[in-house]
């Protein structure tokens, strides 16, 4: 392309400071050096984890930054040293890289990766520990290593999944975060087994990927919690069978479960990051071998909390981050399996917006109503 080695001026939503609006600004961005990938990005999702820096929760949010981090685009540039992609190549860019080399990826243990986490935690590249963004000069920070509320962004090529070219891009954005991580709590990290009753606390789009996936492994019962009844009804179409507004009950809700699953569930996953949900989600588990998922992201500087009885008679406390999909190697294998109508993808995208109303559309995020909304990054 004809802007290779060029730096591109482009529109991108600038969150200057927490809780402001996202400002609309013309950034520029640099070309990709050795081991990078520069993507223009076509379609971006918002993500509660967006709102979670934007919001100051997080003890990573740096500003001002770019947010963004589930979107599909393709590939303009690359640096020297990058031969997994090139340019043209239709790609999900990936928060959670996968190198191959480090002691994560060889450990056969984890989804995790160490290679550039040094540099995507603090909003920088890893090559010169500088940004690829800046306005007039001023640099901005990167975040998640992806910052995808650009028409253009640089990211690290291992961090960077190379999918189908028939792929519609505006539906499989979303399986660069919350899909993956409520169909792999399930298949990987709780690895649920044909017939299991399994409890979801928070029915939002990663919620209800659990329930997916529950349902795909065979579980005989999965029961939704949430405070809001009018979630129940679309909830029912991704797999939950039964469901439970804790507002209803005077006990707590642990107890409720266990007195309805004849002593507690066999699975549990916690999709809010509320740290006393999460000790409820461990409650409900039945005692000698329940296990409990921790995949909601609680704010910074909070800590869970349960008595040590509760794990000395049997229960399992585990979290999962991108639920433990290995993202290059796996993001490709969703695509193809979304192709195949294996797993719903479109059917969690509420709301079809444009980059311009950004700030409306994190609005309609903490309504409820909205599941996914997709920002189409160009008019």
């Amino acid at each position: 392309m004809a802007t290779q080695g060029q730096v591109i001026t482009c529109k991108a939503a600038v969150a200057w400071e927490p809780n402001k609006p996202l400002v609309i600004e013309d950034v520029q961005v640099a070309p990709p050096q050795a081991g990078e990938v520069r993507i223009k990005i076509l379609f971006t999702a918002l993500c509660h984890t967006d709102a979670y820096t934007w919001g100051g929760k997080d003890p990573e949010g740096l500003f001002p930054c770019i947010l963004g981090h589930e979107a599909a685009g393709i590939v303009e540039s690359v640096g020297e040293g990058v031969t997994e992609v090139q340019p043209g190549d239709h790609v999900i860019p990936c928060y959670q890289a996968e190198c191959r080399e480090c002691k994560f990826c060889k450990s056969g243990k984890t989804n995790l990766c160490g290679k550039v986490r040094g540099a995507t935690g603090v909003g920088v590249m890893m090559n010169d520990k500088k940004s690829r963004f800046s306005i007039n000069g001023k640099p901005l920070y990167h975040f998640m290593g992806t910052s995808t509320f650009s028409q253009y962004t640089v990211v690290h090529d291992v961090s960077v999944a190379k999918i189908d070219p028939q792929a519609p891009l505006d539906k499989v954005c979303l399986l660069g975060c919350g899909v993956p991580t409520g169909l792999g709590a399930v298949w990987n990290t709780a690895k649920v087994e044909p017939g299991s009753i399994v409890a979801i606390f928070g029915l939002g789009t990663v919620g209800l990927a659990v329930a997916e996936g529950a349902k795909a492994a065979g579980a005989s019962r999965v029961i939704g919690i949430d405070i809001d009844n009018k979630k129940f009804d679309t909830a029912k179409k991704f797999g939950v069978t039964e469901f439970i507004n804790p507002k209803d009950h005077d006990k707590p809700i642990q107890q409720v479960i266990v007195d309805l699953t004849d002593g507690g569930v066999d699975y549990s996953f916690e999709c809010i990051g509320n740290v006393s949900v999460m000790r409820a989600a461990l409650e409900c588990c039945h005692k000698g071998w329940g296990t409990s998922v921790i995949v909601g992201v609680a704010a910074s500087g909070q800590e869970i909390s349960t008595r040590p009885f509760q794990l000395v008679t049997g229960r399992v406390w585990k979290g999962t981050a991108f639920g433990g999909f290995k993202s290059r190697s796996q993001v490709p294998w969703l695509v193809e399996k979304y192709m195949k109508k294996e797993i719903k993808v479109d059917e969690y995208i509420t709301h079809s917006m444009s980059l311009g109303e950004i700030n409306e559309a994190f609005h309609l995020m903490h309504e409820g109503g909205c599941l996914r909304c997709v920002l189409k990054m160009y008019d």
